[in-house]
């Protein structure tokens, strides 16, 4: 499995870096396609940067409806309409809420684009939290996070493929949550936006430190970063992401 960071920004471009998307491919004995996760608003420039076929995608999971996140999917799915010519079928995956956020943003982007027809399969899947679930031929566990009014909805993910566990808190405060969505995965991406000061809604790596005992990540890389943790992320003795870093997980 291979994970390329295309935007590992927060909100407000930090450090100058894209809204959050990040592209995994698997390897062929597990039959999965490539996938993303999130698709924030610059994930359509980031992906031709990278001249990644976004054909080849299958699957996007959404962790929650924030446009650092959500707010590519218009763009990525008009591009596959008119110039990606995309006829294989795609699955957008997220809270609850998806249907009706998926035409709010595309309503809001390009007025009338909500009503176009598809010249490909397009399945929307709402998931539930707490439970395992097949996505295509993702497992995928979805837990609610803390990332703004209780019930968000805001998903971090524990994600089955390759043999391997992926996990990804997504954006929130430190949660029990966390514990599940990450305990003994191959790879954690965790949000560090600061790197001691606790803050709502968003979690600093402090919080994040007095639990790795209980997770116990394999490997852990940090993105989602505020101008004051890019200061201090050559100090801290973790992994952390950049626009651009592909890695492997063996």
């Amino acid at each position: 499995m291979k994970v390329r960071f295309l935007g590992s920004g927060d909100a407000f471009g930090s450090g100058g870096r894209l809204n959050t998307c990040f592209h995994v491919t698997s390897g062929p004995e597990s039959g999965a396609g490539a996938f993303l996760i999130d698709c924030g608003a610059t994930a359509l420039p980031a992906l031709k940067a990278a001249g990644i076929d976004r054909n080849a995608i299958d699957t996007i999971l959404i962790t929650h409806f924030h446009a650092d996140h959500f707010g590519g999917v218009p763009f990525f799915i008009l591009d596959a309409q008119f110039f990606a010519k995309r006829t294989a079928p795609l699955t957008i995956a997220g809270p609850e809420g998806l249907r009706d956020w998926y035409v709010r943003a595309l309503e809001t982007a390009f007025p009338g684009s909500s009503s176009t027809r598809q010249k490909f399969e397009l399945s929307l899947v709402e998931l539930e939290a707490g439970r395992r679930q097949a996505v295509g031929d993702l497992t995928v566990t979805p837990q609610r996070v803390i990332h703004g009014p209780p019930g968000g909805p805001f998903f971090a993910y524990r994600i089955e493929v390759d043999g391997r566990v992926l996990a990804y808190t997504g954006d929130t405060e430190w949660t029990e949550a966390l514990v599940e969505v990450g305990r003994d995965a191959d790879l954690l991406i965790a949000e560090a936006y600061f790197r001691d000061k606790p803050v709502p809604f968003h979690l600093d790596l402090a919080s994040l430190e007095r639990n790795l005992d209980r997770i116990r990540p394999k490997r852990l890389v940090l993105t989602h970063m505020s101008d004051d943790m890019l200061r201090q992320a050559d100090a801290v003795p973790y992994e952390t992401a950049r626009d651009g870093l592909e890695i492997a997980v063996a």
